[in-house]
């Protein structure tokens, strides 16, 4: 845990010091192309694990299961709170 906060300093420290520099426009384009090829190498990952596989269907129905509960729980309670606090009140 120790390492990545010093990853995260690092990285803060040298974004610090080249600040000034003309790179900042294809960073962007650099972190894009970071996301995907880590996403590539999950997916390696994921296909060589026959466990993952072979319970493929289990575990995507729970996903969906939670999404569906999340988005549902997120749902209801934007509802209220704007029924509560925001909603003109007749008088």
């Amino acid at each position: 845990m120790l390492s990545i906060f010093i990853y995260i300093f690092s990285g803060v420290a040298v974004g610090y010091l080249l600040r000034n520099r003309t790179y900042k426009k294809h960073v962007g384009s650099i972190i894009n192309i970071i996301i995907i090829v880590l996403l590539f190498f999950l997916g390696v990952a994921v296909g060589a694990n026959k466990q993952i596989v072979d319970n493929f269907a289990n575990i995507g129905f729970d996903a969906f299961a939670i999404a569906f509960a999340a988005t549902l729980g997120s749902v209801l309670c934007a509802w209220f709170v704007f029924n509560r606090f925001f909603k003109n009140k007749k008088d």
